[in-house]
């Protein structure tokens, strides 16, 4: 019986400093890159709270003027074991 590998979703993982701190807020989302940054450049533009939910159904709010900087890349698959 052979299994057929499923593709996982898309995820990105997202870092943001905390103006005032040396606190960094990091997560996994389900959301693409281009849609994190959208919702950043948003959140910015209307001085709103930047709202994005991670793959663990958690709400992460940070008030625009906090956000010091963001970093968004695609997370890497994990590799368990020693398989090639």
């Amino acid at each position: 019986m052979a299994t057929a590998k499923v593709k996982s979703a898309t995820k990105t993982d997202v870092k943001i400093g905390i103006s005032d701190t040396t606190q960094e807020i990091n997560f996994e989302c389900a959301s693409t890159q281009a849609e994190v940054i959208a919702k950043v450049n948003e959140a910015i533009k209307s001085a709103t709270l930047l709202s994005l939910s991670d793959t663990k159904g958690r709400e992460i709010l940070v008030p625009h003027s906090k956000i010091s900087f963001v970093e968004v890349g695609e997370s890497a698959d994990r590799r368990v074991g020693f398989a090639n």
